[in-house]
């Protein structure tokens, strides 16, 4: 094979979800458009909407079996390294647990805007199976007729429960179960793949969703997802300025600022593509650079991208009070609390795959109230509006995460951190090498003398 036909074999596919992004945008604006000069057209096109949805149901049952059971099988190869998995479980679990209630406090306090849609817009969600009257039916009604009816009978509760007992075993059996854990990432990336196919028809479903709802509210339509964006934007900026900033700031003794300076690079990659997974090789190597160690970093920041998902985790909490106060159906505290559990679960393992969190809401909404799937059409409109913060938010919390970790684990070389973060030690852009690069010989002697 010649050398130019051995490049272009190797050259890597083109990343194309930019060209999505910006037809939904376009998607939006006519649905807009047509909702506010046409409200009769837009009203009638609700079954773009409606049949995306659907499509986003389909997959909901598929993609929590399989995060779920992932999850739980990376809870344990994490958690036997030691001293650092077990630190980074706790840490990751706890910072997406914060996150997500700090999503319901600010949720709760955004102005409540009730759009009062008729059942034409509103869809069919809402002539789906009764809800359990009593806390007994609610139990009974975790347990599915059979195995394989947990992923066929569309009740995400039982698919969870389901996912959970395999999970579970998988991780019981130990070595012997590694096969089946392989069989299961297989399937994730054939169930991940029919995803992204469905993801490029969320132009048509928002330019339904949109256009009837704009037809049917006019202008609080738009006041309603304006609000919630600059909220959701807002929230993503206190969690990280305030939150990431003072952990930081109090573990290491470095300020959110200066790390920002150094990735950012690396943020408007994720801006352009509004996903974290694009930035992960880069994230590991400056990572390194930094002075953490090459073992923490190999365990701290592919656990922190299934773990620590805090953009997505405000989103979801988000998102959900946002779609049940428009539709005039509210989450009772309770409700909240037990979405917020689920979330927690549920959210894991789907790391920047394009759509997952859409399908991890609509899950979690299928399981408290179903009839407020018809509302994910409303976030359809906006969730790539709010994927860059979402995105963004995950990559700046596992890069806090792998600063706090190391420190604790003692697994950093704090001269070395200083003297890249004052700018002593550039990260090679042209060979992404983390091994010390263009750094005067006696600086690097200083600092090597200052541990001493």
């Amino acid at each position: 094979m010649s050398r130019d036909a051995h490049q272009t074999v190797a050259q890597p596919k083109r990343d194309r979800t930019h060209v999505l992004y910006i037809a939904v945008i376009v998607a939006v604006v006519l649905g807009i458009a047509v909702g506010l000069v046409f409200p009769d057209v837009g009203k009638a096109l609700k079954p773009l909407g409606t049949g995306f949805v659907d499509l986003v149901r389909m997959m909901i049952s598929p993609i929590i079996f399989c995060t779920i059971v992932l999850g739980i099988g990376s809870v344990r190869k994490a958690a036997s390294v030691g001293k650092v998995g077990g630190t980074a479980l706790l840490y990751f679990v706890v910072m997406s647990t914060f996150a997500l209630a700090i999503g319901l406090v600010i949720g709760n306090l955004l102005p409540v805007t009730d759009l009062q849609l008729t059942d034409a817009v509103r869809g069919a969600g809402s002539k789906l199976a009764e809800e359990p009257t009593s806390t007994t039916e609610f139990l009974l009604g975790i347990i599915p007729t059979s195995l394989p009816s947990a992923l066929t009978d569309g009740s995400v509760l039982e698919t969870l429960f389901v996912a959970l007992l395999v999970g579970f075993a998988i991780q019981g059996l130990g070595t012997a179960g590694e096969g089946a854990l392989k069989a299961v990432e297989v399937i994730q990336k054939i169930v991940f793949k029919v995803l992204a196919m469905v993801m490029w028809v969320a132009p048509i479903g928002a330019f339904g969703a949109i256009a009837a709802v704009v037809g049917e509210t006019g202008v609080d339509a738009l006041k309603a997802l304006g609000t919630v964006m600059l909220g959701f934007y807002a929230t993503c900026a206190v969690f990280i300025f305030v939150v990431l900033g003072v952990m930081l700031k109090v573990v290491t003794k470095v300020s959110i600022f200066s790390l920002l300076r150094y990735v950012a690079r690396e943020i408007l990659l994720i801006v352009s593509t509004s996903s974290s997974e694009t930035a992960l090789p880069r994230l590991i190597a400056k990572m390194e650079h930094l002075g953490v160690s090459r073992s923490t970093v190999g365990i701290v920041v592919p656990t922190g991208y299934s773990f620590n998902l805090d953009g997505t985790a405000i989103y979801l909490t988000m998102a959900s009070l946002f779609i049940a106060n428009s539709l005039g159906d509210p989450l009772s505290v309770s409700e909240q609390i037990s979405l917020l559990v689920f979330m927690v679960i549920a959210s894991k393992g789907a790391a920047g795959v394009s759509g997952a969190g859409l399908a991890t809401l609509a899950g979690g909404l299928a399981s408290h109230k179903p009839a407020l799937l018809d509302g994910v059409g409303l976030i359809v409109g906006i969730d790539r509006f709010m994927s860059e913060a979402r995105a963004v938010t995950n990559f700046i919390g596992n890069s806090v995460g792998t600063l706090v970790i190391g420190t604790w684990t003692h697994q950093i070389d704090r001269a070395r951190m200083e003297l890249v973060l004052s700018g002593g030690a550039p990260f090679d852009e042209r060979t992404m090498d983390p091994s010390v690069s263009r750094v005067d010989a006696r600086t690097e002697e200083r600092a090597s003398a200052t541990t001493l």
